[in-house]
């Protein structure tokens, strides 16, 4: 069975959230190293450590959100925020510019993927991602087979 989307374009601010919110969840260790710096005040009484963890950990959130915010403006990223439809299958996500351009990606690709209450976001690297709301789906047996296929692909859990 093959899944066709409707079109859909994703907009800059959902994929500078999601980005944000993917990257926060993988590395979320970055904040246990922020907490232990900060714990050296009980060691060595001084506000710099909390202060210097602070400015330490707002430059790092500062520099994913430029990083994310920069992408859609670069020429060759502008393919990802066009109208794109979605052919997918058990072998492979065909992103579609129009019916005769498309793009294949194979599920090996895909590092990992989340189902949340209305969307599904493969995760092919820090930077790129498919989001799929459930919106552009046809009837609610596609979004049942995209979930099965993530799950027997092992993605998802």
């Amino acid at each position: 069975m093959i899944v066709k989307t409707k079109k859909y374009k994703l907009e800059t601010g959902t994929y500078i959230k999601l980005g944000l919110t993917n990257i926060l969840k993988e590395q979320w260790w970055v904040f246990i190293i922020y907490l232990v710096i900060c714990t050296m005040y009980f060691v060595l009484p001084s506000h710099w450590w909390i202060t210097g963890a602070s400015i330490a950990l707002v430059l790092y959130v500062l520099f994913w959100v430029i990083q994310f915010a920069g992408i859609p403006q670069l020429e060759q990223n502008k393919v990802l925020f066009e109208k794109l439809g979605y052919e997918i299958d058990s072998r492979q996500i065909m992103v579609k510019v129009s019916s005769k351009q498309g793009m294949p990606i194979t599920w090996d690709m895909i590092k990992r993927a989340t189902i949340a209450k209305d969307y599904f976001l493969l995760v092919v690297s820090k930077a790129q991602m498919i989001h799929l709301p459930f919106r552009i789906f046809n009837n609610e047996n596609q979004i049942k087979f995209v979930e099965t296929i993530l799950r027997r692909k092992g993605l998802v859990k």
